[in-house]
């Protein structure tokens, strides 16, 4: 029976998962959280098998292709953010700009494009009543998938997975470039390319984490290869898809030195202004902002540190502290930045890679919200390390859509405590061996 399975185990393996993901695309709501857990599970031990399996990369490739296609057709379930992408981009479309108004302020006076009042019911009310915070780039690529959709939400649906699959692509082919000049073994990068937690939030529920993360990669080889022009542009795009990457620019000072990083600096933040241009309205920076700041002061879920600074907040102050917290947050976030870059080394791209993984990592742990697409960021920058705590969290982050099972949406906190004590031991342990590891080298 082991010869059987160990012959076949590739087959078994990419049996099992093709089965699962076609579920997940095709016959699953997001209500039904005990089957979303067991068929992560099988896509989860397929990936583990798979890697333990002696094939070639491009085997590996063809089968997380293969994995990605399955969702062409299919229609996001588990998040409802991409009726929100379809109608940013009908918006410019049609000449408004989606920073100066909401959903709600225009959907009975100005908002004429196809399917109007179909999306706007569909992206929910939480939605509808903020201002966009997605940047530029992303709202380019909002745009083209509504121009070729046209009247057809599954063809919007299909440009926008197109986009996503082709980011990932280009992902595996510079993470690879990135791991053979750091002669480190080159399948690391199916850690990434294979994970079900990157195939089903990217491919399969359409979030543009994958974009950013492609651009920041192009943007990290070509700094690797001293082409810092080059590297300034992806990076802008980067930041101009996902304001995420904005967190890590003071890591590139020690490697760049300050003349070099003061002309990187300002290509980078001269090109985001020009890619804001078109935007740009009396309103602009005050929707802006009051729409980020709602991630720090409004919104919560799947927390760690966050939700025990709040039961304290409820214990001494008999309400929920969250604005507190939310005007604490940024200044602790500075602080993490401020230490990792001028207190720890940045001489080389792949302890870059280290210390951006431990910022993001300490930055989603006091984060008033960590939404399962976030850990595909600590992913992909774990692939260039030694850390794999992250291979951990992208499988337990799955509990937190528990919360969308129950009616009214309720969290369990029981799950919530599961997930971030064994993420938070792995981390730790992981900390801990590679410090100790440094220390020994040093000697």
């Amino acid at each position: 029976m082991d010869a059987f399975f160990t012959k076949y185990q590739i087959y078994i393996a990419t049996t099992i998962s093709v089965i699962a993901y076609f579920i997940l695309g095709y016959f699953f709501e997001r209500e039904q959280f005990y089957w979303l857990l067991f068929l992560y599970t099988l896509a989860f031990i397929g990936m583990i098998s798979l890697l333990q399996t002696p094939e070639y990369e491009k085997t590996f490739f063809k089968i997380g292709l293969i994995y990605r296609i399955l969702f062409l057709f299919s229609t996001p379930v588990l998040s409802q953010d991409f009726y929100r992408f379809i109608w940013d981009g009908n918006t410019i479309l049609s000449g408004i700009n989606p920073f100066q108004y909401k959903p709600d302020t225009i959907i009975n006076t100005i908002a004429s494009f196809p399917n109007t009042n179909y999306l706007y019911d569909k992206m929910g009310s939480l939605s509808a009543s903020h201002y966009s915070n997605y940047p530029p780039i992303n709202q380019l690529l909002f745009a083209i998938s509504a121009f070729i959709g046209g009247k057809s939400i599954l063809v919007s649906t299909m440009v926008l997975r197109i986009i996503i699959i082709l980011a990932d692509i280009g992902i595996y082919y510079y993470g690879r470039k990135i791991l053979l000049h750091f002669n480190k073994n080159t399948e690391n990068i199916f850690w990434y390319f294979l994970n079900p937690l990157v195939i089903l939030e990217l491919t399969g529920n359409l979030h543009f984490e994958g974009v950013m993360l492609f651009f920041l990669v192009v943007g990290l080889y070509y700094l690797l290869t001293k082409k810092w022009i080059i590297a300034a542009v992806f990076i802008a795009l980067s930041i101009s898809v996902k304001l995420l990457p904005l967190l890590l620019l003071p890591l590139f000072l020690n490697y760049l030195g300050f003349k070099k990083s003061v002309l990187f600096y300002s290509l980078i933040i001269s090109l985001n202004v020009l890619f804001f241009l078109p935007f740009i309205n009396p309103t602009l920076i005050n929707n802006y902002v009051a729409t980020i700041s709602l991630w720090f002061t409004n919104f919560e879920f799947n927390a760690s540190l966050y939700y025990l600074a709040r039961e304290v907040g409820f214990y001494v102050k008999g309400y929920n502290i969250i604005h507190s917290i939310g005007q604490i947050t940024p200044i602790i976030t500075i602080l993490i930045i401020l230490f990792f870059a001028f207190l720890k080394k940045n001489k080389s791209v792949d302890t870059i890679a280290v210390n951006a993984l431990l910022v993001i990592t300490l930055y989603l742990f006091i984060s008033t919200t960590v939404h399962p697409w976030y850990v595909i960021n600590l992913i992909l920058l774990s692939v260039f390390t030694k850390y794999k705590f992250t291979i951990v969290w992208s499988f337990v982050i799955i509990l937190s859509y528990y919360a969308y099972s129950v009616f009214p949406f309720k969290e369990n906190i029981f799950l919530i405590i599961t997930e971030y004590s064994i993420v938070y031991l792995m981390f730790i342990y992981e900390l801990r061996k590679n410090n100790l590891q440094e220390m020994n080298n040093a000697r």
